[in-house]
């Protein structure tokens, strides 16, 4: 009788290792890379996200930042990474959208990574100087088009998203304006208070100070629903603008090849951490929106930003390799 019952435990306790190891995860602290310097509203995210993840998990999240080369270094470090679930990366619409469409990176934005998960999306804004004659969309096209050569407008740099949105935008309305290219927002904001360039398409959070002062003049929000911080603020979808989705967004990826358990288990779990109210609130200071996604989602999400964003760099001839 003891050894009929022994024989039949057997299969069990053979299985019992691995299914503790399946069961395990994560059994040991999980990196999370940021491709940005410590700092800064992308910091600021992660870190927000990975401190709410980690405890419903149950592990720790080591947060690793590592600028430079706009995301290149970080998403090749995350692409050669194990595919076990233990190195994950923040992506966002540079390293997976605006960065592969207009230089060449020694990664494939989609065949190199797992998806994850999206985190949430700030939308840009198209601001004028607050001299502008204009007070709606329409109006400043007209004015545009009156002005031909006359109209500038900055951007965070060639290849930016403030630059692919503005280029977007002027090739839906069939008209020019002349791009300034500045080193980062803050200066190219100077210049637009200042009256050297006319408009810009910056993110909301780094233009919510600058429209609170009065000192720019918002006109509308890309992204396809208005703003809870600004529900008067209309959309370039309300605009006529169809589909003007362009907006900044953040999410998670692993390497190529994760287990799709595992992905399961952190799609799941970020998930919940991104309906919890006091997150929205926290994310409220970049202007964020959380955006729970699954996995298929978020890769459909990221092909379509990278699709629209290689059409406008091509129409528009903007090559940073060349």
């Amino acid at each position: 009788m003891q050894r009929r019952t022994l024989l039949q435990a057997a299969p069990a306790l053979v299985l019992a290792p691995g299914l503790a190891r399946a069961q395990a995860y994560p059994a040991k602290p999980i990196r999370y890379i940021v491709p940005v310097a410590a700092g800064g509203g992308s910091d600021m995210v992660g870190r927000t996200v990975t401190d709410r993840w980690a405890k419903v998990l149950g592990q720790t999240f080591v947060v690793d930042n590592q600028g430079g080369g706009g995301g290149v270094i970080a998403s090749q470090a995350t692409a050669r990474s194990a595919p076990d679930g233990y190195t994950l990366m923040q992506g966002y619409v540079a390293t997976h959208g605006t960065s592969p469409a207009t230089r060449k990176v020694p990664y494939d934005p989609i065949k190199d990574f797992t998806p994850i998960g999206m985190i949430g999306a700030t939308p840009n804004v198209l601001v004028v100087n607050a001299a502008l004659p204009v007070k709606t969309v329409a109006e400043f096209i007209a004015y545009v088009k009156k002005n031909p050569g006359r109209i500038s407008y900055g951007s965070a740099g060639q290849g930016s998203l403030t630059h692919l949105t503005m280029e977007l935008f002027k090739q839906q309305i069939d008209s020019f304006m002349v791009h300034i290219p500045y080193r980062g927002i803050a200066p190219a904001f100077t210049d637009l208070i200042g009256g050297q360039t006319q408009a810009m398409f910056p993110g909301l959070a780094a233009a919510v100070p600058h429209i609170k002062s009065g000192r720019v003049r918002p006109l509308a929000v890309t992204g396809l629903k208005r703003h809870p911080q600004f529900k008067d603020l209309p959309t370039l979808d309300e605009s006529g603008f169809k589909g003007f989705d362009a907006q900044q967004w953040y999410g998670v990826v692993g390497p190529a090849g994760m287990p799709a358990p595992v992905v399961q288990q952190l799609n799941e779990t970020l998930n919940t951490v991104l309906k919890a109210p006091d997150l929205r609130e926290k994310l409220s200071v970049e202007a964020i929106e959380p955006m729970p996604m699954s996995p298929e989602q978020f890769a459909q999400f990221m092909k379509t930003d990278i699709e629209r964003w290689t059409r406008i760099a091509k129409a528009r001839g903007i090559q940073l390799d060349s």
